[in-house]
């Protein structure tokens, strides 16, 4: 019978009597927790956890019954409006981030999301194993959050709605059991070194002799003082070797393990026995090493993560809220959509918002990565997590919460951080094949020298089990990938997939929207050509079509908006225009190919004036003809010539494609200095001529506005979208540029460049210390602990490398 719980690990009371069947055998449980969870696994067909998870889950023991009734409370409306927001505005499809406690492994990240994929409503789930954030989407009429977080408790988890005080905690608990484990390991070799170094002196005729009694005496002081070493700081590597063995592949703590102990085993015996060499010295200092420059790795990648705590934190915990003629201090979780709330100079905004009294700028550098504040007069919008910072402002709460636009950039950053790059994987491939190869070559190393010197062939077994284990080689690009994301979102640049940093870097073809995107997006009335009727009324229903719409030349349209003209039956065409029914005449505005389909009457002669480069033509009319012409002009944008030229100077092919007056594209195209300027484009003629760059060999990068013309972003092989006041989470693009500056596109490109300079330079010092430390281990010119060094050595630097990228001015 087990002495240990088959679940947790911890040791099974003598009157326990519980147990679980998996996978035909039966399986002893130390209560009736943790065998109510192995239950739910093997009644979920999840029993494959087992085999593959790298360390052991904490217990349910100390789970309170209580606690799952206590789950309906989040159901409550009012609890989840800060932490459950509802995705593309459709009331029924919900959207949370969690966090889960208890996740120890990778393992533990494939449990929960196959134990959430199975319940019923559940659409989406995705772990990050990094930040323990889980991110479920789900149909409210099928289900509900309670039974979501029951279902992660029922395997042995808790899952909280995401809190930072939470995240906190867990990053603080692993750096701690990380430290831990660091000073036992530097305390043991410091103690070891001390009864080595007499060894090693005498050994060498330095301070006299040493007798038999006096050298045994030492080594036993060395092996109690290695022993916490190995059963306690490199206890992580011996579990996960282990997990691994059962799952038939070989990760990176194998050849650490077997190098470890083996060394450690062989010392033990060579104590036990009176002869043979010893290698605690060699042990505590590998372990020490080892872990070390893991400890490293871990604080650079909570300080990559800590960009979206940053951005979670900057929302204040308490606002002012008018009531009545007066303000009163309130939890920013009471707010309501609709409420009046004080800004003071230097506080931070509390939600999205519009001003209604007071002039100010404020601080967004956190969200656009612009250093410049940003005037705010009424009816500006002002953003949650932004900071007022010259005079009081009064706002209109517009959206709270998950409906932020700083919650939408968090979500984006998470989902990036989940996906794994083609590089990324392909580098995972490579270090699994490389330890195979590498154990062999131990072994065939360990046996020839067992042949020609058997002295010598257990260290330099070690030796080249340990100097060349490939952990550099996995961390080359991800710490690369990971630091580079953090450092372009300080700069305004959100990137929302992973594999966009690799495709930026390898682009070699820029296609972009004209409006918005190398215009302002700003546009106003120039001039009205009234065919039938007036101009005034001409521009009241044109503001009606567009009435609701956020696309820029609906904004220049909705001040003329009269709100006595009913408008039914409206639909928007994407890339032809807009249409609708007002008193029982059916309208329509845009392109005149698409009105003239109304009635199939000529344009009539009197024409607009002259368009000029940066013009937008628009006609009106109905089943009796053209009522209307309206022309509107964008300017071009300020930068954008600055940034085409930086583009071009790179050898970089550029287009222009818009769904303009050919004559419009083409003036704004050699206004930049773009050669291919394409009008009169629908996004089928968008995508085609996409599918044909890269028919060429182009790998083209899209920079559009990110909402219209999805099925083109998604051809690119990269996209970019700028931002501007666009709902974020409606952006189908791999990359939004936060601010207002087109220059943040080359500020992507470089830094996307060098993030990729830095991964081959990774790659390359990682194969070159392989290939050249390798040789030197097998003709036995590295010791054990050089090679523990070295192995810690390179993985270290490539995370040090890894960090230039932070400092990165581009």
């Amino acid at each position: 019978m087990s002495v240990s719980c088959y679940h947790c690990g911890l040791p099974i009371p003598p009157a326990a009597d519980f147990s679980v069947r998996i996978n035909d055998t039966p399986q002893a449980m130390c209560c009736a927790g943790c065998q109510a969870v192995a239950q739910a696994i093997v009644d979920n067909g999840l029993t494959r956890y087992y085999a593959h998870r790298d360390a052991l889950p904490e217990s349910p023991r100390e789970a309170v019954p209580a606690a799952l009734q206590e789950l309906g409370l989040f159901d409550h409306p009012s609890l989840q409006k800060n932490f459950v927001h509802r995705v593309d505005d459709d009331e029924n499809q919900c959207e949370a981030n969690l966090l889960l406690e208890g996740i120890t492994c990778a393992a533990c990240v494939w449990l929960n999301e196959a134990q959430l994929r199975q319940q019923s409503g559940v659409t989406a789930v995705s772990v990050n194993y990094s930040t323990r954030r889980a991110r479920v989407q789900w149909d409210a009429r099928l289900t509900k959050l309670s039974n979501i977080l029951a279902a992660v408790a029922a395997i042995g988890y808790r899952a909280h709605p995401y809190d930072i005080a939470r995240a906190e905690a867990l990053a603080r608990a692993e750096r701690k059991r990380a430290l831990w484990g660091l000073f036992v390991a530097g305390f043991g070799m410091m103690q070891v070194m001390m009864y080595a170094v007499p060894v090693y002196l005498a050994d060498v005729g330095v301070g006299g002799d040493m007798s038999v009694g006096v050298e045994q005496l030492m080594r036993w002081a060395s092996l109690i003082l290695t022993l916490p070493v190995v059963l306690y700081s490199a206890a992580p590597f011996f579990i996960s070797a282990r997990r691994d063995l059962m799952r038939r592949r070989m990760g990176m703590d194998v050849p650490v393990a077997l190098g470890v102990g083996a060394a450690f085993l062989a010392s033990v015996w060579a104590t036990l026995s009176g002869s043979g060499a010893v290698y605690f010295d060699s042990v505590t200092m590998f372990v020490f090493f080892l872990l070390s420059g893991r400890f490293l790795e871990m604080l650079a990648r909570q300080k990559s993560a800590r960009s979206v705590e940053v951005m979670a934190r900057a929302v204040p915990s308490f606002a002012e809220r008018m009531n009545g003629s007066n303000f009163e201090r309130v939890a920013v979780a009471d707010l309501c959509i609709g409420d009046l709330v004080r800004v003071a100079p230097g506080d931070t905004v509390p939600a999205d918002g519009v001003v209604i009294d007071g002039q100010s700028s404020a601080d967004e550098s956190l969200l656009t990565g612009e250093s410049i504040p940003v005037k705010k007069n009424c009816a500006d919008l002002l953003v949650g997590g932004s900071i007022n910072i010259d005079s009081p402002l009064v706002m209109r709460v517009e959206q709270l919460g998950e409906g932020t636009r700083l919650a939408a950039i968090t979500r984006l950053m998470e989902r990036a951080a989940t996906e794994k790059p083609k590089v990324v994987l392909l580098a995972d491939r490579i270090a699994g094949r490389f330890v195979v190869a590498l154990l062999l070559l131990a072994i065939a190393s360990g046996v020839f020298w067992w042949w020609l010197e058997p002295a010598r062939a257990l260290w330099i077994f070690v030796a080249v089990l340990v100097v060349s284990c490939p952990c550099a080689l996995s961390l080359a690009t991800p710490a690369a990938l990971t630091v580079a994301t953090g450092a372009m979102a300080a700069r305004g640049v959100l990137v929302t997939r992973g594999h966009a940093i690799e495709a930026l870097a390898r682009a070699t073809h820029f296609v972009f929207d004209k409006t918005g995107t190398l215009t302002e997006g700003r546009m106003a009335i120039v001039e009205v050509v009234s065919y039938v009727g007036n101009a005034t009324q001409a521009r009241k229903i044109a503001a009606a079509l567009e009435r609701g719409s956020k696309h820029p030349i609906a904004q220049a349209l909705h001040a003329d908006d009269d709100l006595s003209l009913i408008l039914t039956n409206a639909k928007s065409i994407s890339g032809e225009g807009v249409a609708g029914e007002i008193d029982g005449v059916m309208w329509r505005l845009g392109r005149a190919e698409f009105v003239g389909a109304l009635h199939g009457i000529a344009i009539p002669a009197q024409s607009i004036s002259p368009v000029g480069a940066s013009d937008t033509l628009l006609y009106l009319g109905n089943a009796s003809g053209y009522v209307a012409a309206i022309a509107l002009r964008d300017t071009v944008r300020t930068d954008a010539a600055q940034t085409i030229a930086a583009l071009k100077a790179m050898g970089l092919s550029l287009s222009i494609f818009s769904g303009d007056l050919p004559t419009v594209a083409a003036r704004v195209g050699e206004q930049l200095g773009i050669q291919d300027a394409r009008g009169n484009m629908l996004p089928q003629d968008k995508l085609a001529a996409v599918r044909a760059l890269q028919a060429k060999g182009a790998i083209v990068c899209m920079v559009g506005d990110g909402v219209n013309d999805a099925p083109v972003l998604a051809q690119a092989q990269v996209s970019m979208a700028m931002s501007g006041g666009a709902d974020l989470a409606r952006l189908n693009s791999d990359i939004v540029l936060l601010g207002s500056r087109l220059e943040a596109v080359t500020d992507a490109l470089l830094l996307a460049r060098h993030t990729m300079r830095i991964v081959r330079q990774n790659l390359a010092w990682s194969f070159a210390y392989n290939f050249l430390a390798i040789p030197l281990a097998v003709v036995g010119w590295v010791t054990p602990w050089m090679a523990g060094i070295g192995m810690s050595s390179s993985s270290l630097l490539v995370v040090l490398n890894a960090l230039r990228l932070q400092g990165d001015k581009r």
